[in-house]
């Protein structure tokens, strides 16, 4: 496992594609909250908060993972490594897993310099370290746990096909049905009876709440059902494949 997990970082940080992405990442990010005019810009926002930047996260990550995870079993296939992988005495989930965690590592290093958002807000308030610092940490691992499941779909995503193209869009679909299609679905007039639980199936009701700073262990708990599922998933695909 641990090999495997070495093995992806390297892979990670060897592409071009990785460090690519991580910087149009950052830079979008940083157009949006602190240069450009509109609902995001931090400063036009006028309070000393980030919600700005978690309410725009999703709709980043929504592409940003996905270019990030469709090489992952593509690419395998493509090079025929995926073969020579699974002969190997290793179980088809420690592959998964490994993967997915060296993601959520490359994730997280692009997340972190984020911080600095945080640390200039501070600064710049009425009052300096007049901000909410528990809500934004909660607010964080809310980002993280969102990361981590559209992970898992692009991970599912990319064990479906050869074609990193095509593994892209599905991933794309697939993250926006599970973020946005659930809330459209609780908003159509005859599912009015069932729009509290139809919303609660979808990834937007629960992340909302952890982008306040609101830790419920439900949230959590649906969360780490999410990447369960799509592990389970890329695991069972990967197993008729072989």
């Amino acid at each position: 496992m641990i090999a495997l997990l070495k093995k992806e970082i390297s892979q990670f940080l060897s592409s071009l594609t990785a460090h690519l992405t991580i910087v149009i990442f950052l830079a979008v990010n940083g157009l949006f909250l602190w240069i450009f005019s509109g609902d995001f810009n931090l400063l036009d926002f006028g309070y000393a908060n980030m919600d700005s930047f978690f309410m725009l996260a999703p709709i980043i990550f929504l592409v940003f993972i996905p270019a990030i995870c469709m090489r992952l079993f593509a690419e395998e296939y493509k090079s025929g490594t995926m073969e020579s992988l699974l002969t190997k005495p290793i179980s088809i989930w420690d592959i998964v897993f490994s993967k997915f965690l060296a993601t959520n590592l490359l994730i997280l290093f692009s997340i972190i310099p984020t911080l600095i958002y945080f640390v200039s807000i501070y600064y710049l308030g009425e009052e300096i370290g007049n901000i909410d610092s528990g809500g934004i940490i909660g607010s964080y691992i809310g980002v993280f746990m969102l990361c981590s499941a559209f992970i898992t779909i692009g991970i599912f995503a990319s064990s479906i096909s050869s074609n990193q193209v095509v593994a892209f869009l599905i991933a794309i679909i697939c993250n926006t049905t599970i973020y946005y299609g659930f809330d459209i679905l609780s908003n159509i007039s005859f599912l009015q009876n069932w729009s509290l639980f139809i919303s609660n199936l979808g990834v937007a009701s629960h992340y909302s709440r952890m982008s306040k700073g609101v830790l419920d262990s439900r949230d959590i708990m649906y969360f780490l059902s999410v990447c369960f599922l799509f592990l389970m998933l890329s695991r069972s695909v990967i197993l008729r494949k072989r």
